[in-house]
């Protein structure tokens, strides 16, 4: 009978391994069968690209689809003070050309004050106004071509928004805070880009550790978070802010912003154009040198 029973040195072995092996039993649970987590789902996922089952690109977007679940309205909003917005009681001319030159589909329309928005503006209607002659123009209200004003709790999750703009067919939602006030604004977009968001493309650095890329003669790709140090040995500058220990970050100093996409800036013989970012900070920067100009940006 004492046969039967374990050692003291079998049982301390097999208590110490038991941990291990419940990780493993884990790990070869979630290969093998059905995932019990969103973790393990992720594992099974990764583990398919790695043998090539899965292209990259749709792993990206697949884990891109899970993090919507956990992320918020207020992780990708456009800021209060970044809205785009048209005045009722402005006349159309005098805000076209911000409409042209950001280039939006659709703008909150408000009543002198960002918390009290009446409606959206689509862009298209804009045709409209601008195809009447001056006598019919005095007489055709914007007001009534308004489509009408959603909002949302910052609160809310991506996933729950993205089934609401789907079923109601909807493009944009005010958000507000927990006092009414209007704290920004999110679009169908923004939640999709968080989804496709990671998507490679010619912009892409090849390498974890490459900050800098060249990508033609005098053409440079740049990571946001690259050292500020770094930047300016590459590049024989000397920018430097308080507090400011990135590019990506100068950047945002020089703006007094986050900026958007596609802007640009001259800084003391530098352009620097945004090509990733979101509402919160910036991810990609594209650099050239250019001619100094009188008036430029300086740091």
């Amino acid at each position: 009978m004492n046969d039967d029973k374990p050692s003291p040195e079998s049982t301390t072995v097999e208590e110490s391994s038991a941990p291990s092996r419940s990780l493993l039993d884990r790990i070869s649970q979630a290969l093998l069968g059905e995932p019990g987590t969103r973790e393990e789902l992720t594992i099974i996922l990764r583990e398919a690209q790695s043998r090539d089952i899965i292209a990259r690109d749709v792993l990206d977007m697949m884990e891109g689809v899970l993090a919507t679940a956990e992320m918020k309205v207020r992780d990708i909003m456009i800021p209060r003070a970044q809205m785009d917005v048209v005045d009722k009681d402005a006349a159309p001319e005098t805000y076209l050309p911000m409409v042209i030159e950001s280039g939006h589909s659709r703008y909150p329309m408000v009543d002198g004050d960002k918390d009290k928005v009446i409606g959206i503006l689509l862009a298209k209607d804009l045709l409209r106004y601008f195809q009447l002659d001056k006598k019919k123009r005095a007489k055709f209200s914007l007001q009534d071509m308004l489509r009408p004003a959603v909002f949302v709790p910052e609160s809310k999750r991506l996933n729950v928004l993205l089934r609401e703009f789907r079923s109601a067919r909807n493009h944009m939602a005010l958000v507000v805070d927990e006092y009414g006030g209007v704290a920004g604004l999110v679009t169908i977009e923004d939640v999709l880009e968080q989804i496709v968001g990671d998507i490679r493309d010619e912009y892409d650095i090849d390498g974890e550790d490459t900050m800098i890329a060249e990508i033609a003669s005098g053409e440079f790709v740049v990571k946001a978070l690259t050292p500020l140090e770094d930047f300016n040995a590459r590049f024989q500058t000397t920018y430097a802010r308080d507090g400011v220990e990135t590019i990506g970050g100068y950047v945002m100093a020089v703006a007094g912003r986050v900026p958007r996409r596609s802007e640009k800036f001259d800084v003391d013989g530098l352009r620097v154009e945004v090509l990733r970012a979101d509402s919160r900070r910036l991810h990609l920067l594209k650099v050239t040198h250019v001619a100094p100009a009188s008036g430029e940006a300086t740091a």
